[in-house]
C-alpha cells in the first residue's frame, strides 16, 4: 500500500487522480491509498470466492460485487469521505446502489492480502469497516493461506469467528448456508 500524494486532496482532485490511472485508488478523509496490482493467486481466490457466492445469491436479495467497485462507507453515527474498493462486497441494502459505486455499508466484506497491503487490510479496514458497521468481514491471506473472518458483536465490535489454516470449511454467520473449503479455495 503506497501513498501517490502525501498532501490532502479534495475528492474532486481524487477523481481526477483516477482518470488518469489504472491503478486501484481509495480515499479516506482527503489521503488517497494506492493498492498494488493483484497477483494471479490472488486473482484465481478472488474468482472462486466470487463465482461462489454469485451462484449463492442467485435469486436471493444480496448481491456480490468485485474490484474495481466503489464503496463509499456512509452511515449516520461516522463523517467524513471513505471510499473503498473491496476485493469483493456482498450487498443487501440495494437503496445505495448508484450508476457507479454503493453509497452505504455492505453486509459482508472480503479483502485478499497482498504483501504490501497487509497492515492496511489487517489493521486498519478492520477497524474502518468495524466502525462503519460492515456485518462481516474475511481476510484471507494467500501467502499463508488462511482465512480470517470477524463478525460485529452486539457491542458492535468484531469477534473473531475463525481463522483457519490451509484447510476446514470456512463459514459465514450472516449469510446463513456460505460456505467454502478452503482446500478449493488456494488449490
Amino acid at each position: 500500500m503506497s501513498f501517490p500524494e502525501q498532501d490532502f486532496v479534495s475528492l474532486g482532485e481524487f477523481y481526477k487522480m483516477r482518470e488518469n490511472t489504472e491503478r486501484i485508488l481509495e480515499y479516506i478523509d482527503g489521503i488517497v491509498f494506492m493498492s498494488p496490482s493483484p497477483s494471479t493467486k490472488h486473482q484465481r481466490i478472488s474468482g472462486r470466492l466470487h463465482a461462489k457466492l454469485f451462484n449463492f445469491l442467485e435469486g436471493k436479495d444480496c448481491e456480490v460485487f468485485h474490484a474495481p467497485f466503489d464503496i463509499e462507507l456512509k452511515n449516520d453515527k461516522m463523517e467524513g469521505t471513505k471510499i473503498v474498493v473491496p476485493d469483493l462486497s456482498v450487498i443487501c441494502d440495494k437503496s445505495g446502489l448508484m450508476e457507479n459505486k454503493f453509497v452505504g455499508v455492505p453486509t459482508l466484506i472480503i479483502e485478499i492480502l497482498s504483501p504490501s497491503n497487509q497492515s492496511h487490510d489487517l489493521v486498519f479496514k478492520l477497524n474502518l469497516y468495524m466502525q462503519y458497521g460492515v456485518n462481516e468481514y474475511w481476510i484471507v491471506n494467500p501467502m499463508l493461506n488462511i482465512v480470517q473472518i470477524y463478525s460485529l458483536n452486539d457491542e458492535g465490535q468484531y469477534q473473531q469467528l475463525d481463522a483457519l489454516k490451509e484447510k476446514g470449511i470456512a463459514r459465514s454467520e450472516v449469510l446463513k448456508g456460505f460456505q467454502i473449503n478452503l482446500e478449493d479455495l488456494f488449490k
